[in-house]
């Protein structure tokens, strides 16, 4: 049976000939390798391949590198740079997805890959399989601790709120903070959703974060907000860059992405998770009337508290009052042993009286025994002398406070400073005048010296002054001798 292999003999050859009836030339391993580049790119000008991320590396030039497996075969793939800025997501390894592109050969080492033009994730298990291996990276680091996050200001002066600038979230803001507690709002308007979401509210955070203390425009409180949405739709706020720039900006922050079942990075990185939008606002400021409220009740506290002792005082002091006994008590006593004194002087009276008349009696019975008893009275009066001291002893007690009180008098005259060169000023009545006001309304005044009087006239006077007139001496009594000088 004939063959197209050669035979032994030729095998044997050491040079290559042409067999006949072979009019074909060997071809080069460029020319087969292009040509297999060629046909496999016509074939396969198109392919979506699912499969599981491995080896991904990032080139200094921006092109991406990695392979695509299951569990019976491994294909390598490329994405270049243009396309590698426009992912949605950071690819990492162990991740299942779904890529668009072409597949070509690399004649440099023999092996065919896929060109990717377009990656993504297989389905929701996979972005929540990214979302988890994320998660548990960045919590490594330490950005999830609660030793970083920092505690909210009471009442916030300005607010800065990153957000859209046209959906609902930030008309709900607005209103809520006017309800509860009117404040300055400052919008960073940013993409929520989309290409360039992540950057542009990183961006935001870090821009807010850059203004400097002091500044009016720096807010005391950051919320970043957004509404409902599939995973997807919220898959800005769980990018990298997001919740870095979150856990490192210096304001408080407050997280406010989704309804309250929704949960993504940023809510972990921020200081405050907030269920929606309108509860952060509520998280944002106190209510007015509360506060309202609030600072009354402490003001009547206040008043309370002061008015508390005095209240006890009071009662304290009624109690003490209530346990005195009564006045009519204090002196029923002294009331009963002043009638028992006026009783016993009634009797004392009477009995003396009775005495009185009874001597009366005898001493009319016996005239001789009287005369007998008063010449005995006159004679034991005879042999008595008055003492002098008794009479003396008050009279010279007497004048010696007579003589302080002259001494003083004499100190105490008004005429005494003038000795020092001070001048007595007195009206026409003889009054002394001691002010500015009483002297302008008299005419004429009289300056009184140690050695004589002058009489003066007042710059307002619209007349000569009258003459003064010399009070009037005052009569005195002869002086008494003295009874016992």
């Amino acid at each position: 049976m004939p063959t197209d292999f050669p035979s032994d003999a030729e095998d044997a050859s050491l040079v290559a000939k042409a067999r006949a009836g072979d009019n074909a030339e060997p071809l080069t391993v460029s020319e087969i390798s292009q040509a297999l580049k060629r046909t496999v790119e016509d074939r396969f000008g198109f392919v979506r391949l699912r499969g599981e991320l491995s080896g991904v590396k990032r080139a200094a030039s921006g092109h991406m590198y990695c392979a695509l497996k299951d569990e019976k075969a491994v294909l390598d793939g490329v994405m270049w740079r243009g396309n590698t800025g426009r992912l949605p997501f950071n690819p990492e390894d162990g991740l299942e997805v779904v890529a668009s592109g072409k597949l070509t050969t690399y004649p440099g080492r023999s092996k065919y890959q896929i060109v990717i033009e377009r990656m993504e994730l297989a389905g929701e298990g996979a972005l929540l399989a990214l979302l988890e291996k994320t998660r548990a990276r960045l919590q490594a680091e330490g950005l999830f601790a609660q030793e970083r996050k920092q505690p909210l200001p009471f009442l916030p002066r300005t607010i800065g709120v990153v957000t859209s600038p046209t959906g609902a979230v930030i008309r709900d803001i607005l209103h809520r903070l006017a309800d509860r507690f009117p404040s300055r709002v400052i919008v960073w308007p940013v993409l929520v959703q989309g290409q360039g979401a992540a950057e542009q509210v990183a961006g935001a955070v870090r821009g807010f974060s850059a203004i400097p203390e002091g500044h009016p425009d720096r807010p005391d409180l950051v919320i970043v907000a957004r509404g409902g949405g599939s995973i997807e739709d919220l898959w800005s706020f769980n990018e990298e860059v997001v919740v870095r720039a979150i856990a490192d900006c210096p304001i408080p922050t407050i997280s406010a992405v989704g309804h309250e079942t929704d949960t993504t990075l940023a809510d972990y990185a921020a200081d405050r998770r907030a269920p929606t939008p309108t509860a952060a606002a509520e998280i944002a400021v106190p209510v007015r009337a509360e506060l309202a409220a609030t600072l009354a009740d402490f003001a009547a506290r206040k008043k309370r508290a002061i008015l508390r002792p005095v209240q006890l005082g009071r009662e304290r002091l009624q109690a003490r009052t209530d346990r005195l006994p009564k006045r009519e008590a204090l002196l029923e006593p002294h009331a009963q042993r002043l009638d028992d004194l006026a009783e016993r002087l009634r009797r004392g009276l009477r009995d003396r009286a009775a005495q009185g008349r009874e001597q009366l009696s005898n001493l009319r019975l016996a005239p001789a025994a009287l005369h007998r008893n008063l010449r005995e009275a006159q004679r034991a009066l005879a042999g008595q002398k008055l003492v002098p001291a008794l009479v003396e002893r008050p009279l010279a007690e007497r004048r010696q406070r007579l003589a302080a009180l002259a001494r003083l008098a004499e100190q105490l005259h008004p005429d005494r400073p003038l000795q020092r060169g001070y001048v007595r000023v007195t009206g026409p009545d003889g009054r002394t005048i001691t002010d500015k006001a009483a002297a302008a309304k008299e005419a004429a005044l009289t300056l009184k010296f140690r050695d004589g009087e002058l009489d003066v006239a007042t710059a307002d006077a619209a007349s000569p002054a009258p003459p003064r007139r010399k009070p009037r001496k005052t009569r005195t009594a002869p002086k008494q001798d003295d009874l016992f000088g």
